[in-house]
Order: C-alpha cells, then structure tokens, then sequence
C-alpha cells in the first residue's frame, strides 16, 4: 500500500455521511501517522430529484435497503433497483485510481472489478457472524427492518434458530427498548452500517451480552490494510 492511501467510501444512501464515514475513519486511523490517508465519498442515491428518489423506494413485498439521504431522512429503497445502480457506480470508482473501496452496506452483491479492491461490509460481517454463531447459545440479530428479518433468514442457515429484532438506525428507533427482546442471547450482532457506536452503547446498556457493531468489524479490517 502506498505511504498515502486513496480509500473510496461508497454508500447506497446520498453523501456525505455524516453519521458514518468521520467515525469509521477514526477507527481505522487509531496509531496511523497524520494525513497518512485521503477519501472521497460516493452515493447511488447522490443527484437524484424527488421524483428518481420515490422511483427507487421498495414496493410492498421487495426485497429492500434502509439508507440515509443527505438530510438525514431515512429512504427504503428497492435491493434490485439499488444493487444495479451500485454496479455501475463502482465500475465507474474503479478506473479512478483509489486503492481501496470500501462498500458500506451489509445486504449487497456486487460484480467484481478489475482495478480496485473492493472491502465488502456484508461479506465481513456475514463471515464474523456465521463463524461466532457455531458457538453461540442463542444468537441475536438487529436489522433495520422489520421485513429484512425474512430477508436475513433466507440467506443464512445458522445453528439454534437466531432471534431477530428489527429498529432502524435512520428513523429515530430507541435501540436499548427494542435490543430488550434479545435478553438471554449470549451474542448480539448489529448487523446494518448504520448503527453507531452510540447505538451500540444504548444496547450494551440494556442487554447483558457481548454486542458485535458492524461499522467496526468492517474498520477494524481497513486499518490492517493502511
């Protein structure tokens, strides 16, 4: 990696983010030397009119994201609307030179690239979570939306039968009230880029279990890198 590393931070949401990419970076740059790194942040959703915005929102029964636009409101947006729009977005990163892109969301597949290593969030995490859960009691997991627990469920097949609770990390959810439902699991994942240390904390304080917070695992992977 060269002394000074060029990162591209890349959300299905609009940029910047504001509640991710400044904490992320702290993270990654704990023992780092000064201005040891440069990003730049990018958006599918970034200048899109109101209009192309409603047309992106997830139909009733869609598989779905939840992500943040530039004022802070919470979108669901379409996964398969999104996921071909986050496509060409990274090809287009991909011929600008950066060393890494980071991907920050925890439900996307993505094609491969041809210059640029990508740092897939959802595969760190999903890795993390199926190697801890071959341990676990009884695993909980918080997702954003209440109909991304099926979506969880069809993508993993994990021992003990997880307990899933679903609060939103855009749209005001009181995280240690639902994070209740999952007292008794020995092992909790917040499984959504979006939650935040402080939501991190909130469940710490409620449930007494060892919490797992996804911007971190994914940062913690980035700073070996730099």
């Amino acid at each position: 990696m060269p002394s000074k590393s060029k990162i591209a931070f890349v959300t299905i949401g609009q940029t910047p983010r504001a509640d991710l990419v400044p904490e992320m970076i702290a993270e990654m740059t704990i023992g780092l030397p000064e201005n040891g790194m440069e990003y730049q942040e990018f958006g599918v959703l970034d200048g899109l009119s109101t209009e192309d915005l409603d047309a992106m929102r997830a139909r009733d029964g869609e598989h779905s994201f939840a992500t943040r636009l530039a004022n802070g409101e919470e979108i669901v947006s379409s996964k398969a609307l999104t996921e071909e729009k986050l496509n060409l977005l990274l090809h287009k990163i991909d011929s600008e030179g950066f060393d890494i892109i980071v991907l920050l969301c925890t439900g996307t597949r993505i094609d491969p690239l041809k210059n640029t290593l990508v740092v897939e969030a959802q595969r760190i995490v999903d890795s993390t979570v199926e190697a801890l859960a071959a341990s676990a009691r009884k695993l909980g997991v918080i997702v954003p939306l209440e109909r991304q627990i099926t979506d969880f469920e069809e993508r993993h097949v994990l021992p003990g039968n997880p307990r899933m609770v679903s609060a939103s990390p855009y749209a005001g959810d009181d995280m240690g009230e639902r994070a209740k439902q999952l007292e008794g699991c020995d092992l909790i994942v917040m499984h959504c880029m979006g939650y935040s240390a402080a939501m991190h904390e909130a469940v710490r304080k409620s449930v007494d279990a060892p919490v797992l917070l996804s911007r971190r695992l994914v940062a913690g992977v980035v700073r070996q890198m730099l």
